[in-house]
């Protein structure tokens, strides 16, 4: 530091300021104070310690369960994200559509040996085709006596669609039939579906009722191919029959990528997914558009006689 001079002087002494009482001193911080001078050390809570060793013990034990995972994920190999499931569908054993059916009592309720019935209604706008082919295609495993009516909320339905179970032939007594398949032509949002009217609340959805009718069939599939056709129809609904210009073009890509492999929708056996993907193609108009192995997976579908009789109503 360096020394100024005072400039307070009276009769050449310099005058000593008085600090005013108010104000208080502070000690010196330049100054390292004694040991006897350190202040007491604040006393900690027990209570606050014994949450830290708590703590500290919960945290100890969750790094054992880590250390214990990590060592067990080294002994068990988890398959890849971006493996193609689709390979493995080829050891899905399922039989073909042409063996026996389902036991009917076991999937419908057994109601005393009376006929069980399938009620279905449906918008005339917006005929669920794919529920016609899987009609055609339980015709040909059961005896069905069908019936087309018209609900009195619809003002005309046009002649194809009233005649879209075929012809009407002499009919059998009832009790001589497995089930019964009623549609009805009503003002309704989208497909319902009953097959017992008094007990049931409706299965809605073109997609739901599809996957309902195609399980008559008895077809029994692994948990990877169910939802590989769940997830085929899903998308043939909600993107291919529902979904912008673009979507629908993603949707057709992906379809010519796995038709490429193999010669179904879903490994190499007719199922639900190939129907309802079939049939929204047809509704949307988007045949001409399709590539090659679309192209070639349609032709195959019309070789079947349930797909073409559906598409004698498209003309």
């Amino acid at each position: 530091m360096y020394k100024v001079r005072p400039f307070h002087r009276v009769g050449g002494e310099v005058l000593v300021e008085q600090l005013s009482v108010c104000m208080y001193r502070l000690p010196n911080l330049h100054r390292r104070p004694s040991p006897a001078a350190s202040p007491p050390q604040e006393e900690v809570d027990p209570s606050l310690q014994a949450l830290e060793s708590h703590q500290e013990e919960i945290l100890k034990r969750l790094y054992e369960l880590k250390s214990a995972v990590d060592g067990l994920s080294k002994m068990i190999q988890t398959p890849d994200a971006d493996f193609d499931v689709t390979n493995i569908i080829q050891t899905d054993e399922c039989s073909p559509l042409t063996t026996n059916g389902a036991d009917l009592d076991l999937m419908l309720g057994k109601d005393y040996g009376a006929l069980k019935d399938i009620v279905i209604n449906a918008n005339p706008s917006l005929p669920p085709l794919s529920l016609l082919v899987l009609h055609s295609l339980l015709c040909e495993r059961y005896k069905i006596l069908s019936a087309v009516h018209t609900h009195s909320s619809v003002k005309s339905v046009p002649e194809n669609l009233l005649k879209c179970f075929g012809e009407e032939t002499k009919k059998q007594p009832r009790h001589e039939y497995q089930l019964g398949f009623t549609l009805i032509w009503k003002e309704v949002p989208k497909p319902q579906m009953k097959f017992s009217i008094q007990t049931m609340c409706p299965i809605e959805g073109e997609g739901n009722i599809a996957r309902f009718l195609f399980s008559l069939f008895g077809q029994k599939y692994n948990a990877v191919t169910s939802t590989l056709i769940d997830s085929w129809v899903d998308t043939a609904i909600f993107q291919l029959k529902e979904g912008s210009s673009k979507e629908k073009g993603a949707v057709l890509r992906s379809m010519n990528a796995a038709l490429g492999k193999t010669l179904w929708l879903v490994g190499n056996e007719l199922t639900v997914a190939d129907i309802v993907a079939w049939c929204a193609l047809q509704q949307t108009g988007s045949t001409n558009a399709a590539p090659a192995n679309v192209q070639k997976w349609m032709k195959s579908c019309e070789n079947l006689a349930p797909f073409t009789s559906v598409m004698k109503l498209l003309k």
